[in-house]
């Protein structure tokens, strides 16, 4: 039988109506093309997806488990390596990862990888009446600093080995940037609560409202009798360009607009947190963030949405799917652009107009590309005599997070590279005994699944390491 060249579409909202809502945008595949899709697997001899997923799912063999419409049983072999399925088939870059190096995709379309992952995911989730059985215990304690994806990893691996894993959150509910960095539309915050419960239900206890350097430093949770701690405390730090007007009333992080909408309910009618409704909304950059922040402006009622990027399209790091959406929704991307100047409202003669202080607008720079830079990407050079400005009353800075430094100056002996990044070895130990860390925290903002393999790397070497005790 001829093997489909191509992979199966992933049903989705209409663009028309979900810039409207909140309700995730796609859909999922039904069975019938979740079996289609599985039969394009030509179960490699030598895995070449297996080695591009960062937390090495034996994909092959959870596809064939689809093939033989066992799909509880697709679900358990994902889930001997990855604590949190349901996520990753929905936020993955399958793209360059897996589904990057998948057979099928020297002469055709590669596997659908993320959406059978999606799939299997959301068949156990809507099928299996009873949780995971409790290991037994070993005697061991591990706490876990931020419940994102690598400590939500970490605190899988070694609960499923029988360790005592207490995870510690700042904010009110758990799940780290998957909860307050990805919008709803994408990733529905259900998902994460299902993934989180499926943790606790393994003996993971999770403490909210803790912030790690303020109510309990790292010293103290050693002597509470943990033996050893894993730093998955992200990159909450946003960045800014330093250009002038980045004070005014009206110009938001990336991460402060989407926390505000995911986890503090600026989208309702009269929200005790607000944040902006209608006009017209600048975005500066381009990559996952600054597509969800956009893709939130115009849920919330902006008139108007620009992604404003200093590259071209090929250089543009967010997720193709993603691009394609906003798009599609009618988000306007201005690139080779740069932004020079927030300008704001300013009336000297009456200091007390509440007009003071606002954005008015964005004056930027055309780009060209020049030569490349470090990384391989053409530098983006001003074109002298450019400027215009964007009539523009909010502005987003997506251009990313640095690692909060909380931890760091609360933690002596704890070394950090130059941009605040923590120092680790390649099992992930830092350089104070029995403290590692992973995913964000140490590289800065990157994606879920390279997060994750840092959590399985860390949880490995803790195991390794207690294990001997």
């Amino acid at each position: 039988m001829a093997l489909n060249p191509k992979m199966h579409e992933m049903p989705t909202q209409a663009p028309e109506v979900r810039a409207g809502n909140f309700s995730e945008v796609a859909l999922g595949y039904p069975v019938e093309i979740a079996l289609e899709e599985a039969k394009r697997c030509l179960n490699c001899k030598n895995r070449p997806c297996v080695a591009g997923c960062p937390v090495n799912v034996n994909i092959p063999d959870f596809i064939t488990k689809i093939k033989e419409n066992d799909f509880e049983g697709a679900y358990q072999v994902i889930n001997e390596t990855s604590s949190l399925p349901a996520v990753c088939g929905r936020v993955c870059p399958q793209e360059t990862q897996c589904e990057s190096k998948c057979t099928m995709g020297i002469k055709f379309e590669p596997v659908g990888i993320g959406r059978l992952e999606r799939f299997v995911a959301d068949w156990h989730n809507a099928h299996a009446k009873e949780a995971p059985e409790k290991p037994a215990a070993n005697g061991h304690k591990v706490a876990i600093v931020g419940s994102g994806p690598s400590g939500l990893t970490c605190a899988g691996d070694l609960a499923k080995k029988g360790y005592a894993v207490t995870v510690y959150e700042a904010l009110h509910t758990a799940g780290g940037v998957l909860v307050y960095g990805i919008p709803e539309f994408r990733l529905p915050k259900s998902i994460v609560a299902k993934e989180v419960e499926t943790l606790k239900s393994l003996g993971v206890d999770v403490k909210t409202n803790v912030v790690i350097g303020k109510t309990l430093t790292i010293d103290e949770l050693f002597e509470m009798g943990f033996e050893a701690v894993f730093i998955g405390s992200g990159a909450g730090l946003p960045n800014f360009m330093n250009i002038p007007g980045e004070s005014l009333k009206g110009v938001y992080s990336a991460n402060e607009f989407l926390t505000r909408s995911n986890l503090m309910k600026a989208y309702r009618e009269n929200p005790v947190t607000p944040i902006m409704k209608g006009g017209r909304v600048a975005v500066v950059g381009g990559g996952n963030v600054a597509m969800d922040a956009a893709r939130t402006a115009l849920r919330l009622g902006a008139e108007h949405v620009y992604i404003v990027y200093r590259r071209s399209m090929e250089e543009l790091p967010a997720r193709k799917e993603e691009v394609e959406h906003a798009m599609e929704e009618g988000i306007d991307f201005r690139l080779l652009n740069n932004p020079v100047e927030i300008l704001g409202y300013n009336n000297p003669e009456n200091p007390r107009d509440p007009k003071n202080g606002f954005v008015t607008g964005m004056r930027c720079i055309r780009m060209e590309l020049g030569e490349p830079d470090a990384k391989g990407r053409r530098r983006p050079v001003p074109i002298e005599g450019s400027e215009f400005t964007l009539d523009v009353d909010t502005v987003i800075m997506a251009i990313g997070t640095s690692p909060n430094p909380l931890i760091k100056n609360t933690t002596e002996g704890l070394k950090v590279n130059s941009h605040g990044g923590i120092i680790v070895n390649e099992d992930g130990l830092t350089s104070r005994e029995n403290v590692y860390a992973g995913g964000d925290a140490v590289t800065g903002a990157a994606t879920v699944i390279s997060a994750m393999g840092a959590g399985k790397v860390a949880a490995k070497a803790i195991d390794g390491a207690l294990s001997q005790r």
